[in-house]
């Protein structure tokens, strides 16, 4: 829906309120509901919010610590500009259009640096500047519950029942039976712009997995934003609740989000070449080697919360190793259509918990270096790579990733020591949160034995 569309729509009386969204650190929607009217007369141009929904957590507390905004500085205002190339209805929600808004400094109306939109462009534009355009897809895991979100919060969040009894993986006749969330989910997106390609249950009892057609990055993380906005909305509606927590239970796999890329020039895949090894070009090698030799320095900003790193377990189908292979699940990264000219490569490290805009301008950021630098890619490692002894670990806690970020130059480089201190200090205060709870698990261990 192009502006003159959505004027067209709200002057027939179809449209009678437009969803004015920022994207938060967190990778939520984030905004101001406008009476329709207003926004078509005055409010497309550009509205405010406080600065301090990008120097928050995921419950929304005002830490200290961030220089961009603090007690100190007062809390003022950022600008909202409305980004009109992507005005959509919402389909599920009635009269109701939606824009995606990027988030300017009051006063110099420049990009804030830390916004997760503005990260990513940086990264897309360094690649353009390049003469290449980043093509990408994110494959959304997620689990359905019986009850709803209310219910299961008013239990405390205990005894989790999901929506189906048993694992589900490319099931159909289990699948069929959560049709009532999932066919609204894939229409009303398609219905929104978002090119939804198909669904399926996955490796777990309630698990889903939402799959998106290829997009240039920004788009891609536009699209993942939405879709997993409305997964909530639309299961909300229909009296269960949907969480994308990448492990939720110690007994059962985590979810991720998979991401799919490939590097493209005047409409061809410059990953391949068909006389390469295996159709990998020499730029496609250059990337994956960066994406490789930077994986523990990006792995923040795939797996941000104490909780993501409960996923990285062998044989999960969740990676511990940041190598790669060829059609292998068990690896960081899995080299897909070999030999083929949709030849590219899945980073397997991301959670369902990531911030799509913060995880693509990370491995675009490694990738990048990786041709600038023209690094030599090592070996692809075979068999099962859990048992791959000297392969390079994943960081295994929040800490160490932590750590990583507060020491890399190459992301310093690449988006900005300010924006890398930023994340470092959300990701401390992330820490601290938890290291000041009790949790049920230290109680039953120790309340009688200890």
């Amino acid at each position: 829906m192009n502006f003159e569309e959505l004027k067209s729509a709200v002057a027939a009386g179809t449209i009678d309120t437009v969803l004015a969204c920022l994207v938060d650190m967190q990778g939520r929607l984030m905004g101001k509901r406008f009476v329709a009217e207003h926004f078509v007369d005055s409010a497309h141009h550009e509205t405010h919010c406080c600065d301090y929904l990008l120097a928050t957590d995921l419950e929304m507390a005002t830490p200290e610590g961030f220089a961009a905004s603090s007690w100190q500085r007062g809390y003022g205002d950022y600008v909202m500009k409305p980004d009109l190339t992507t005005i959509r209805p919402v389909p599920w929600l009635e009269g109701t259009a939606l824009v995606l808004c990027d988030v300017l400094d009051h006063h110099t109306h420049a990009d804030v640096p830390h916004s997760p939109r503005a990260i990513l462009k940086k990264q897309v534009a360094r690649a353009e500047a390049m003469g290449l355009t980043p093509v990408m897809a994110t494959e959304l895991e997620f689990f359905l519950f019986a009850k709803s979100f209310d219910e299961i919060r008013r239990a405390g969040y205990r005894d989790l029942e999901p929506i189906s009894g048993y694992n589900e993986d490319y099931h159909i006749f289990q699948t069929t039976k959560e049709e009532a969330v999932m066919r609204p989910v894939r229409n009303h997106l398609r219905a929104m712009g978002v090119p939804v390609e198909s669904s399926k249950g996955e490796a777990e009892a309630g698990q889903e997995e939402l799959n998106i057609r290829y997009s240039p990055a920004l788009a891609c993380a536009d699209h993942h934003t939405l879709a997993k906005h409305a997964v909530k909305e639309i299961a909300w509606a229909e009296g269960h609740a949907a969480t994308f927590l990448p492990k939720w239970d110690h007994r059962r796999v985590g979810s991720a989000s998979h991401v799919h890329m490939s590097l493209w020039r005047d409409g061809a895949n410059i990953f391949h070449d068909p006389d390469g090894d295996l159709g990998m070009s020499a730029t496609m090698r250059a990337f994956m080697a960066g994406l490789i030799a930077y994986a523990p320095d990006c792995t923040y900003f795939l797996a941000p919360y104490v909780n993501s790193y409960k996923r990285f377990a062998k044989g999960t189908f969740a990676p511990t190793k940041t190598v790669w292979s060829v059609d292998n699940r068990t690896a960081g990264f899995r080299l897909c259509g070999d030999g083929t000219k949709a030849v590219r490569v899945e980073c397997r490290i991301g959670g369902s918990d990531m911030n799509p805009y913060l995880a693509l301008a990370a491995m675009l950021a490694a990738g990048l270096s990786g041709i600038e630098d023209t690094l030599d890619l090592p070996p692809a490692t075979t068999g099962d790579v859990y048992d791959a002894a000297d392969a390079q670990e994943i960081p295994r806690t929040l800490g160490a990733a932590m750590e990583r970020l507060r020491r890399s130059d190459m992301l310093k480089a690449a988006l900005g020591a300010d924006v890398v201190a930023h994340y470092t200090r959300a990701a401390e205060w992330e820490l601290e949160e938890f290291d000041r709870v009790v949790t049920d698990w230290e109680i039953a261990r120790g309340f009688e034995r200890a």
